[in-house]
């Protein structure tokens, strides 16, 4: 992900910082600032402001590990948890194959997060006995935040927690995935309504602009959130008995690791158009080399630089097979925007993000189409 920072890893899963959530850390601190009792040093309340914004953000991280640990320990693997401007979200590869297992995967998280509340008013009070009012105020405060998130993580708006408690409940009782999940979007997308009126009434009726806009914001996330939401799942069910093979260009050229970059361009970027080629001896895969490669070095130099000098190498190169899963192809493809295929050793072709783009979009339309 481009527009975030990694953080490293916790229990295994890495953790992105996306770079909206500066803009939330920057309000909660300030928001902190005039919370705190006026009287004492402003350089004091900053720096509290600072930690309980950051003790804040600690709250959120254990939430979302709380569903992501659960989910690991159910067989669904987790790509990554990222911070952002609503707080944090859980990147979980694959649904629950069971409601069972949806209902505890998303109810861990509001626990957790109730937990937490109790930890920090149980501190708050301890710290008040011993006269540390604004440390107990921190504590207070960050209470109350948590109490404040598992509630609004438990509002059935799909996909927050309470969404997929409600979706998961449906599917118990009617065994039906599709229509559980088709329900808890239209009840996700009405609560979104709810908020963006909320706010509009806000603005107009309470004159309280930021709160009513912060409202609507809100409301559009949750709305296009639920939608992308059951786009993938759709996607993930279209996609379900469909292989590399079905998506793989085999009329792709295969090109000499000897041949010079002049080459290259004359004998097949130009008449092609192409922008990627596999690099193979005898069929045998080496490497892949592209056009961006291929601007790096100077014209100049094309006519005594051979596609071996730049390409990248295959013991560096994601590598897809025909009959494997296109989902685990998604899974593992990343930023790459080009995955040759192989066959027992022989490149038989290569698999283009602009093409399997236009096959995933195809594939969904046509399933909102014919879903009922």
């Amino acid at each position: 992900m481009k527009s975030s920072i990694s953080l490293g890893k916790i229990f295994g899963i890495p953790l992105r910082l996306h770079y909206t959530w500066f803009i939330i850390f920057a309000l909660v601190t300030t928001s902190l600032v005039f919370y705190f009792p006026g009287d004492y040093p402003t350089v004091e309340r900053i720096a509290f402001g600072i930690l309980t914004s950051i003790l804040f953000f600690a709250s959120i991280i254990i939430h979302e590990l709380a569903h992501s640990i659960l989910a690991i320990r159910n067989g669904i693997p987790v790509k990554e948890i990222t911070l952002f401007v609503f707080g944090g979200i859980s990147q979980i590869t694959k649904e629950a194959t069971r409601p069972n297992t949806e209902l505890l995967i998303a109810v861990v998280g509001p626990l957790a997060s109730l937990a937490m509340a109790g930890i920090f008013y149980g501190l708050s009070i301890l710290l008040a006995q011993a006269e540390q009012t604004l440390i107990a105020d921190l504590m207070q405060w960050l209470a109350i935040i948590n109490v404040i998130l598992a509630l609004f993580n438990l509002i059935p708006g799909f996909p927050l927690d309470g969404g997929r408690v409600f979706r998961a409940i449906i599917w118990r009782r009617t065994g039906n995935y599709h229509r559980a999940t088709r329900l808890a979007t239209k009840v996700g997308q009405g609560v979104a309504y709810a908020f963006v009126a909320g706010g509009v009434v806000i603005i107009f009726v309470a004159h309280l602009w930021l709160n009513g806009l912060w409202l609507i914001f809100i409301g559009w996330f949750l709305h296009d959130a639920a939608r992308a939401t059951y786009q993938q799942t759709l996607l993930r069910d279209s996609l379900s008995g469909v292989k590399v093979r079905h998506v793989t260009d085999y009329s792709c050229p295969l090109v000499s690791p000897e041949l010079t970059l002049e080459s290259v361009v004359q004998e097949y970027i130009l008449p092609t158009g192409r922008n990627c080629f596999p690099v193979a001896k005898e069929t045998l895969l080496e490497g892949v080399i592209t056009l961006s490669d291929l601007k790096k070095i100077p014209r100049t130099r094309w006519d005594t630089t051979t596609v071996q000098d730049i390409m990248t190498p295959v013991n560096k190169l994601k590598i897809a097979y025909l009959n494997q899963d296109i989902l685990s192809l998604l899974q593992e493809m990343g930023k790459t925007d080009h995955i040759p295929v192989v066959e027992e050793g022989k490149v038989i072709g290569i698999v283009n993000r602009e093409d399997l783009n236009r096959f995933l979009r195809t594939r969904v339309d046509l399933e909102m189409k014919l879903r009922p």
